[in-house]
């Protein structure tokens, strides 16, 4: 008996020792390759008409990463043989046999073309083009290109969509802390969308404006500005990519955009921080800048405009209006209220409503956080 109860932890020690030892066989180790191989098309010495194409039919050998894995496959594109400006496709791809998207490759291949000089009304253009796949094990893992492959005639129409100036326009710096969450967003004139203003308090650490409220490397600083009009006299420059005042203070700022070729083209002017009151808080003065309906401008960003006082009770069919005058552009394509504590611009909406108000109260505004109130 003494023998069976020393043979059972005997075996038991054994089995686990087998066991571990196939544990440490199943765990298999990557292995990263140097490189695989993008097969030749039968069709590469042809043309590839990407107009007249749905799909575009690659196939690979599946690269050895020493066991058999899930591996994640881009295509690679470039008028260089050596690859060193290629463009990466955006669909990626889990099988050794892919069907490019024509169009995707179109797009791609379009803005390479533009980008080496090739002009719209040159298009449909017929051009060698080197293909590579890069693949992975999900994001950089495993990384490995194959060989470069040449499709000796591609032929594309332009593919790019057109070029459009931008719907909005946010300004962002020091008066808000380069915050974009806080950015105040440009108005667009009435009737004229590609013409935006607004009043930014322009110092030493100056500001920047975007299409979006971010920094994603499209804000427009003073270096990408077409021409500058500093009809105010602000001393605009540029310091660190910024538009900066050498004159700190309040400007009525406007930016007119156009499109050239393939880009969108910012013109600036400078003026004068003139905010004016208009129709029957004004005695049913509705004259363009009359005399006495200016508001005072502060001398920080912080501090709000503050119109004169109300000659007369805002009539509730006429309100309370409030504007900014930019070249032969009538007052009303320009003007704002403040409705609930908040500045908000007619831009290409239609008439406000009327805001009533008692002759003898004022109208204040801030507009580095765009609210305001009348009291």
């Amino acid at each position: 008996m003494k023998k069976i109860f020393i043979l059972i932890p005997f075996l038991a020690g054994l089995m686990l020792t087998t066991s571990c030892e196939k544990d440490m066989d199943s765990n298999p180790t990557l292995a990263t390759p140097s490189s695989f191989v993008l097969n030749t098309p039968a069709l590469a010495n042809s043309t590839y008409d990407l107009s007249h194409s749905k799909t575009i039919e690659l196939t690979c050998t599946q690269p050895d990463y020493g066991f058999p894995a899930a591996t994640s496959y881009a295509v690679q594109i470039s008028l260089n043989e050596n690859m060193e400006d290629a463009v990466e496709l955006d669909t990626k791809y889990t099988t050794a046999r892919m069907h490019v998207d024509a169009m995707e490759m179109a797009v791609a291949l379009t803005q390479k073309l533009v980008d080496a000089g090739r002009t719209e009304v040159e298009f449909p253009v017929t051009t060698p083009l080197y293909v590579r796949l890069r693949a992975s094990l999900g994001d950089s893992i495993g990384e490995v290109f194959s060989n470069v492959v040449l499709l000796k005639n591609v032929r594309t129409s332009f593919a790019l969509p057109p070029v459009k100036t931008p719907e909005n326009l946010y300004a962002v710096g020091s008066f808000c802390d380069w915050n974009w969450d806080r950015s105040v967003a440009l108005a667009p004139v009435n009737g004229a969308t590609h013409i935006f203003w607004h009043l930014i308090y322009i110092d030493g650490a100056g500001f920047k404006f975007n299409a979006t409220q971010a920094w994603n490397g499209t804000e427009v600083g003073f270096g990408k500005l077409n021409s500058i009009d500093d009809a105010a006299g602000a001393g605009i420059q540029g310091s660190g990519g910024n538009i900066i005042a050498a004159n700190p203070g309040w400007y009525l700022f406007v930016v007119t955009t156009s499109v050239k070729g393939r880009n969108v083209v910012y013109d600036a002017k400078v003026l004068k921080p003139e905010v004016y009151l208009k129709g029957s808080v004004m005695g049913g003065n509705w004259n363009d800048r009359a005399e006495g309906s200016m508001f005072t401008v502060p001398a920080t960003a912080e501090e709000p405009f503050v119109s004169p006082a109300f000659l007369e009770d805002a009539a509730p069919d006429s309100g309370v209006r409030a504007y900014v005058k930019i070249d032969s552009y009538d007052w009303w394509k320009t003007e704002f209220m403040v409705f609930d504590g908040v500045i908000k611009y007619r831009g290409n909406g239609g008439d406000q409503d009327r805001i009533v108000a008692s002759k003898g109260q004022k109208l204040y505004l801030n507009f580095a956080t765009d609210t305001g109130k009348i009291e």
